[in-house]
């Protein structure tokens, strides 16, 4: 597979350096070149599932503007966003023009696709809300100040809102027959529970937006999961029907975890971009507990890593298993891409915390949420004041240790710690103790912990 100079010189740095030394958005720019077969690259990678015949070609001949749709539901991108993301960043390495939309329309409309139920309707307040938030997310992937292939941000709200309804039906839904979009999988499924008008017309609403971005910003490709091929080939029909033109399609797979379960979800729901509802350490930890199978997959579809890099740390991993080697390097890339060197300094040492390694100084560099993701389930007690007490006094009357006589032999052989620092009998609380002024770590060895936290 040939590469141009630039891409190779970038890609060879990444064998040798550290990834919080290596700008990420330095790997987006990318000027167009036909000896670079981006099919090639996604297919190695497990990113590509199908595309419309002759997509490779164009890809290959000229500089192609293409477009992934984002959906939103929500004020936060979250890891399932996370491969039409990086289908993009994809599409800029290769010199393309990159377009993210978001549908400030389609969100008012609700995608049917893979719903077994219908979806709450959000106000035009929500949705711009959210619609703020995720463009942000969006720029710590994709370059926006790069020169001809910068990527854009583009809202199908500014095209559908001046439009009519009779003006719709009549210039867009003459052109798809209902037999057609009763064939698409994401109205076959719900034929039995029922769905509403609403959103069997979503696929034309979505359809739309690829004629329009065709017509007005020669927008040739749509990307996105295989689960909405069928929406974006209505898209293309559209084109050739009312644009007498073709538009081009390319989807990756649904990634699923090794067991055949759905990827992107945690004990606690959604693993959020947004580190106010998902913390850098908690976002770490659910790559870092990724298994083995799972991160050898991983690491190609959620790095930028080159192909060689790849095998050889799959084949360090195979040799010692033990450490970890995948699922340290894909949770380290990943996590600084998504929260930065701080947010990826922060994981690591929440993650020291957890197995053993915790300091004072480290326990009160700890953000709240942190604190209670590290220590979630441990016994814990409310007290109304900290300030003169003993430490025996402490430990028994908040029920970490059973009474002051047990309390006065774990200090006398040196097992008791407060924020992780050693302390004996004679040892008084002050409110200087408390971690983010509220909370206070007593241990007995490494493994039995206590939370005092003071109301």
């Amino acid at each position: 597979m040939k590469r141009n100079l630039l891409l190779d010189i970038i890609l060879d740095l990444k064998t040798t350096t550290s990834i919080k030394f290596l700008p990420l958005l330095l790997l987006n720019r990318m000027k167009f070149s036909p000896n670079y077969n981006i099919i090639e690259e996604l297919k190695w990678r497990g990113l590509y599932h199908q595309s419309i015949p002759g997509t490779e070609e164009l890809l290959m001949e000229e500089m192609v503007s293409g477009y992934v749709g984002f959906d939103p539901t929500a004020d936060s991108l979250h890891i399932g966003n996370l491969v039409p993301i990086i289908l993009l960043v994809h599409l800029q390495r290769a010199g393309h023009k990159p377009y993210a939309l978001v549908g400030g329309a389609t969100g008012m409309v609700g995608d049917p696709s893979g719903k077994k139920a219908e979806r709450q309707l959000l106000s035009i307040e929500e949705i711009q809300h959210n619609l703020n938030a995720q463009k942000k997310q969006l720029e710590q992937f994709l370059d926006f100040d790069c020169g001809i292939n910068s990527a854009e941000v583009v809202n199908n709200f500014s095209w559908f809102e001046p439009m009519s309804f009779l003006e719709f039906i009549r210039d867009v839904g003459k052109h798809i027959s209902v037999n057609y979009m009763m064939a698409k999988d994401s109205v076959k499924n719900r034929l039995e529970e029922g769905m509403s008008f609403t959103e069997f017309s979503y696929q034309l609403v979505q359809g739309y937006d690829f004629y329009y971005l065709w017509k007005e910003k020669n927008i040739k490709l749509q990307m996105g999961g295989s689960d909405q091929w069928g929406n974006i080939v209505t898209g293309t029909e559209l084109i050739r029907r009312k644009g007498e033109g073709k538009g081009f399609s390319l989807t990756a797979p649904l990634i699923t975890k090794s067991d055949g379960s759905k990827f992107g979800k945690s004990e606690g729901g959604n693993v959020w971009l947004d580190p106010s509802k998902t913390s850098p350490y908690e976002f770490y930890q659910f790559w870092m507990n990724t298994s083995d199978d799972d991160a050898e997959r991983y690491i190609k579809i959620f790095t930028l890593h080159q192909k060689a890099y790849i095998d050889n740390l799959i084949n360090q991993h195979k040799e010692t298993p033990h450490l970890r080697f995948l699922q340290k390097e894909l949770a380290g890339f990943i996590t600084q891409w998504v929260h930065g060197e701080e947010g990826y300094k922060t994981a690591l040492s929440a993650s020291d915390i957890l197995f053993g390694k915790a300091t004072a100084a480290s326990l009160r560099e700890l953000s709240e949420s942190d604190f209670f993701s590290i220590f979630n389930g441990v016994k814990n007690k409310e007290v109304t004041d900290i300030d003169g007490i003993n430490i025996v006094e402490m430990c028994a009357d908040t029920g970490f240790l059973a009474s002051k006589s047990e309390a006065k032999r774990a200090l006398q052989e040196n097992s008791v710690s407060v924020n992780s620092e050693k302390v004996t009998e004679e040892f008084i609380f002050s409110n200087t103790d408390l971690i983010n002024g509220k909370y206070i770590l007593l241990q007995r060895g490494k493994k039995n912990k206590f939370i005092i936290i003071k109301n």
